[in-house]
């Protein structure tokens, strides 16, 4: 049983209902509704579908680099240990080689920050996160990088210069454009 008291894997009533209100937007009654309408809600409720599995790859992402085991993550989810680590623990593809984009890492919680202010100063800016690494796309300027607890929506850090550059539940990476060129190694 999940600490909400909800089976393991299994959403409470509370955030299906915050889903399905999401998913339904201005829709008020089921019963009227067109096939377009139809088709639109179908297609909203996969693109819902992802965005929760997302979330779900970061959330096990952050929990592994915490330190929990699989064993662990597989108990919470229903899963088995080794059905956990093969759906979650593959790793992205690398960069092209001659790509603008790299990996920095490996990095942790209390190494990160310096890393990418490092990296920041070079042209490098975060446009993803995986585990214990970020994914860098290199520019024509610096980078300040910001790491901030992902407690309410991201458009709410979205101010003096500041945009997302990635989410990785349950941290949010912020980052803004310093407009001066890069240092040179």
């Amino acid at each position: 049983m999940a600490r909400n008291g909800t089976q393991p894997g299994q959403p409470g009533p509370d955030l299906q209902e915050q889903i399905g209100s999401l998913i339904l937007g201005d829709y008020d009654d089921a019963g009227t509704l067109t096939e377009a309408d139809h088709l639109a809600l179908v297609a909203r409720t996969g693109a819902a579908e992802q965005a929760s599995q997302q979330l779900q790859h970061r959330a096990v992402a952050a929990a592994r680099s915490a330190g929990i085991s699989w064993a662990a993550l597989g108990r919470e989810l229903g899963m088995t240990r080794q059905a956990v680590q093969q759906r979650f623990g593959a790793r992205p593809e690398e960069p092209a080689t001659g790509s603008r984009e790299r990996w920095l890492g490996p990095v942790t919680a209390f190494d990160e920050m310096p890393e990418l202010e490092l990296a920041g100063r070079l042209g490098w800016r975060t446009i993803g996160v995986d585990m214990l690494r970020h994914r860098m796309l290199q520019t024509d300027t610096q980078w300040e990088h910001r790491r901030v607890l992902w407690t309410r929506p991201a458009h709410h850090y979205e101010t003096d210069g500041w945009q997302v550059g990635s989410r990785s539940f349950p941290w949010l990476y912020l980052v803004r454009d310093l407009h001066r060129t890069p240092e040179t190694t």
